[in-house]
């Protein structure tokens, strides 16, 4: 069997480390394709590098995240190798780019991260992860809510439980990069925080997060996506001196600095579930998420753009210690193969 990945940024990379070697594992050919939807070094190579991915067959170097320059690409490249199955993993414009490319060519889409829903329409991902659903041929599901979701939505592919491959680069990757990389300060006494959605670089939304931010009193790790660095810039919008503004970290130094933080205060939907496994609480600086069970749990919660309650919810965040175990077992990965070796 052959497969084609197609990856683009930070998370996709992590997730693809540990679903790689599953797939070598299971006698699976991949031909992973890098669409350039993240080009920074820091945010695309250095993961390849530090995870020991193979170098990708194709890198696109496309430069953006707009779905419309992004397919046709992918497509040729799918016309070129004619695999078995695409692979496309969470809800980036990558993910949905290749999956349009693959549905036009007749090639069945297998979707990592399947049936997740925030209910936020507003949100591209959340559009992005519905349409790639509805076109995919294999449905892998984190866990059952995800199943029932499409089952209720009457999805047309086939969905197999399989847990989060997520979860096996966390187990895998994080006690290594404790072991390699120092903590930016003593462990348990500073915040890590990420913004990088649309919504929240939007300038207002950004200035009343970054004021939230600068009213936490321990210090706050702030490594910056570039384009919320140039809108922080541009826009002139202050930081307290508890805020360090950071350059992206590598994978293995932003898994040490995040695993060993007091609180993670992020609007990223992996690093919420990242920081579930970690056992640090998360403030989610979004009005909705899809990983509901972690707000059920009492280990996320949810505060938008409001500077209160950002400060507030960091104050208060504990992790619980009766929090079930989430999002499988770190076995995803040999799952997902075992499904593909079945379609």
């Amino acid at each position: 069997m052959r497969v084609l990945t197609v990856v683009g940024n930070r998370p996709q990379f992590v997730k693809a480390a540990p679903l790689s070697i599953a797939l070598r594992e299971a006698g699976i050919e991949e031909v992973v394709v890098h669409t350039g939807q993240h080009w920074d070094d820091e945010l695309s190579q250095v993961f390849i590098d530090e995870l020991s991915l193979g170098q990708p067959a194709y890198r696109l170097d496309l430069r953006t995240a707009d779905v419309a320059t992004l397919a046709p690409p992918i497509a040729v490249v799918v016309a070129t190798e004619t695999p078995d199955a695409v692979i496309v993993l969470g809800d980036t414009n990558s993910t949905l780019a290749g999956a349009r490319a693959a549905h036009a060519a007749g090639i069945p889409i297998a979707h990592v991260e399947a049936g997740l829903r925030s209910g936020d329409l507003s949100m591209p991902e959340e559009r992005a992860r519905i349409e790639v659903d509805r076109l995919a041929a294999l449905l892998l599901c984190p866990d059952e809510r995800s199943a029932a979701t499409l089952h209720a939505e009457g999805a047309a592919g086939r969905t197999a439980v399989v847990g989060d491959v997520m979860a096996d680069a966390t187990l895998r990757f994080a006690p290594i990069a404790r072991d390699r990389v120092p903590p930016p300060h003593p462990p348990g006494t500073y915040v890590v925080a990420t913004v990088h959605r649309e919504a929240n670089v939007r300038p207002e939304r950004l200035r009343r997060i970054a004021e939230g931010l600068s009213r936490i009193p321990e210090p706050v790790v702030l490594p910056a996506h570039p384009r919320t660095a140039s809108v922080l810039a541009a826009e002139s919008i202050p930081l307290a001196e508890n805020v360090e503004l950071r350059p992206p970290l590598g994978y293995l130094a932003f898994a040490s600095a995040a695993s060993q933080a007091r609180v993670i205060a992020t609007d990223s939907g992996g690093l919420q579930k990242e920081a579930y496994w970690y056992r640090v609480p998360c403030v989610t600086m979004r009005p909705s998420t899809e990983w509901v069970d972690t707000l059920e749990a009492g280990a996320n919660t949810l505060v938008d753009d409001d500077p209160d309650a950002i400060a507030e919810a960091v104050a208060s965040a504990r992790f619980p210690a009766a929090a079930p175990p989430l999002y499988g077992d770190g076995k995803a990965a040999g799952r997902i193969a075992a499904a593909l070796a079945a379609l």
